[in-house]
């Protein structure tokens, strides 16, 4: 029952009482009063409220609702129909076997991207969900793409190395000539990695007394870029080393893969020292071995390409100080010799006194130098015992006789169990013989006794059961014969 209220007369414009609203509910009830009906009659309405959406207000609605729910997250598909447009944008479809979607990758968003767009390639995408109002759609805005697969990885790689080539990162004008005695040497790479420790025993070979400073970093995996990037901005930002290698062993194009990113390579290309690339084995090619100033195939061979050996350094002075001494006693003798054909006593015996404090000077300064030689030499000897004596420490040879030690004897306690077990069990097997052997039935025939058999094969045990005119087998302990009962039983 719905119960109302007088309704206040008003005068309208078309001579009629004017319409009053009451909420009820989500509805609401229209109550209408004629001036021309005596007995006041009201209609009543019950249509719902009217909530009318413009275009602009139901497309934000709908962008806040997938807003709240669909805001950084990661999709995996296949790219398909990728396009950049000339404003710089670029839109493709992701797609797989069941579903697809509209993607856009903006400006500034495109630009950062480390692997662009192409087709057929299965990647990762990170982004969120929004609406394009226009054509009423709702497509995917894309931040971050990561391809998927090994071969996303290499075509990554030639995008990569195509954009740095046309930058002029690999030109061999912009490379650095590498010192030729180098004795301050920065390396960036593992230190628990056999590298490191291949490395050093090569330079303390071919050159000992060769400073060599490692910068620790992570050369795989998450961090390892920025390690490596820190450790090349650390020897750039100083002046104490003359080369800087950047190392790493072999590994699968994964493994490698820090190597090949462009922050990598621009730290590089940065570094005011020249760079040595020593990254996996002589196949592996990473973008870091084009933009570095040398590429060695191994760690072990950047060892031997930018130091050279002692003896091979010792032998080339010997030579070049023999050279000039040649060099200078042929100068002096055609000296001499002009001089006593212009006939100058006094110019010559100027010249002789000159020529002295000079051979003099040059017998100091080789003097000095041979004593710079022998004491350097003398250090880097003292540095190569230090080192054998930290070496012995590790050395396994101890510890492998104490392990030799203890298998012999477990093997001699083993084989002593396996006697001792072995003789039990033979003394076991005796004694079973010997108890097997009293029981023997034919032992006892040996004695004189015999085993009779009647027909049956059954053993006569009583004269009933040999009746007289039966045959029976008398058995003995080496033959036996065969007999006829002729007698009855004897009382």
């Amino acid at each position: 029952m719905i119960q109302t209220a007088p309704l206040p007369e008003t005068t309208p414009a078309f001579g009629a009482r004017s319409l009053h609203w009451w909420e009820r509910g989500n509805g609401a009830t229209a109550m209408t009063r004629s001036r021309s009906n005596p007995m006041e009659q009201f209609s009543l309405s019950f249509l719902p409220e009217r909530r009318i959406y413009s275009l602009r207000e139901l497309s934000d609605g709908i962008r806040g609702a997938l807003e709240s729910h669909f805001t950084n997250i990661w999709v995996s598909g296949e790219i398909s129909g990728s396009k950049l447009a000339p404003s710089g944008h670029c839109y493709f479809t992701l797609k797989d076997a069941d579903a697809q979607i509209k993607c856009v990758c903006w400006k500034l968003s495109y630009m950062r991207l480390k692997f662009k767009p192409k087709d057929g390639i299965q990647v990762l995408v990170r982004g969120r969900v929004d609406i394009y109002e226009q054509r009423s759609e709702y497509q995917f805005v894309v931040e971050t793409i990561e391809p998927q697969g090994h071969g996303a990885l290499r075509l990554a790689f030639e995008q990569l190395r195509a954009r740095l080539r046309d930058e002029g990162l690999f030109d061999d004008a912009r490379k650095r000539p590498l010192p030729r005695y180098p004795i301050r040497i920065g390396i960036v790479t593992s230190p628990k990695g056999a590298v490191i420790r291949d490395f050093i025993e090569l330079l303390s070979q071919r050159f000992p007394g060769v400073h060599i400073r490692l910068f620790p970093a992570q050369v795989q995996g998450i961090g390892s870029v920025e390690d490596v990037c820190r450790g090349l901005k650390y020897f750039g930002a100083g002046d104490w080393a003359q080369i800087v290698v950047v190392a790493r062993g072999g590994g699968s194009l994964e493994d490698l893969w820090t190597f090949n990113e462009e922050a990598v390579a621009r730290a590089i290309a940065a570094c005011p020292i020249p760079v040595v690339s020593a990254i996996g084995h002589e196949t592996d090619v990473t973008i870091a071995d084009f933009v570095a100033d040398l590429r060695a195939p191994t760690p072990s061979a950047a060892a031997t390409m930018i130091v050279r050996e002692r003896r091979e350094v010792l032998d080339r002075l010997t030579n070049r100080d023999a050279r000039l001494a040649e060099l200078m006693r042929y100068r002096f003798a055609v000296l001499s010799r002009r001089l006593h054909e212009q006939a100058a006593g006094r110019a010559t015996s100027v010249l002789h006194r000159g020529l002295a404090r000079r051979m003099q000077r040059v017998d100091d300064n080789t003097a000095r130098l041979h004593a710079a030689l022998r004491s350097q030499l003398a250090a880097q000897d003292r540095r190569r015992r230090q080192l054998e004596d930290r070496l012995r420490l590790f050395d396994p040879r101890p510890r492998l006789s104490r392990s030799r030690d203890r298998l012999n004897e477990l093997s001699f306690r083993a084989d002593s169990f396996m006697r001792s077990a072995l003789a039990r069990s033979r003394r076991r097997i005796e004694s079973a013989a010997t108890k097997l052997e009293q029981l023997n039935p034919r032992t006892v025939l040996t004695r004189g006794y015999a085993i009779v058999l009647n027909e049956a094969g059954e053993i006569v045990r009583n004269a009933a059961a040999a009746p007289v005119g039966s045959g029976v087998k008398v058995l003995f302990a080496a033959d036996a014969v065969k007999a006829r009962i002729t007698e009855s039983p004897i009382e």
